[in-house]
């Protein structure tokens, strides 16, 4: 182990906890437009007021966080077009995307969009990460739900990174 690997700082959220932490309110706010209707910009300048701000839950997140954070819902709102018709061919037969829980969609939906746009991401990190959120929310068979649809969208937009699998890279 070299020197820069030693501990890090548990007085602040590290940048990869600030993420997480981005991920998660993205999901809530996507789950929010979805079920009350609520306008994208309104849905942003509500939580960059009021969950990222200075009392936030294990110190306030920073900036770039905020930033990943309306990334993710602009995103999703952007390319959902492009999107949704992905994970329903990614869902298990008889299963629709508008049919599933509002929660479990926008955990699908924001994986989705970080698969297949935000390529300086590692996909097993991706899936790893909305695997938790799916944990924060769920205690039944969801989170094994996200970690299928996700790897194969993986497979199918990133499909040289887990093509050195040892299978041999099966498409």
């Amino acid at each position: 182990m070299s020197a820069a690997a030693s501990g890090p700082d548990e007085t602040a959220p590290s940048g990869n906890a600030q993420r997480s932490a981005a991920r998660l309110a993205a999901v809530q706010g996507l789950y929010q437009m979805d079920v009350a209707q609520t306008d994208l910009a309104d849905v942003i300048a509500q939580f960059v007021a009021h969950r990222f701000g200075a009392e936030g839950e294990g110190g306030a997140p920073g900036s770039s966080d905020r930033l990943f954070f309306a990334e993710l819902l602009r995103g999703v709102v952007r390319r959902q077009r492009d999107i949704d018709p992905l994970l329903d061919a990614k869902l298990a037969a008889g299963w629709r995307l508008n049919r599933i829980d509002s929660i479990l969609r926008a955990i699908l939906r924001a994986g989705a969009f970080e698969l297949i746009e935000r390529r300086d991401v590692p996909g097993k990190v991706v899936i790893s990460e909305y695997v938790d959120v799916a944990k924060e929310f769920f205690t039944g068979e969801e989170p094994k739900v996200v970690n299928g649809v996700l790897d194969k969208l993986a497979r199918e937009q990133r499909s040289q990174e887990f093509a050195s699998g040892p299978a041999g890279g099966r498409e």
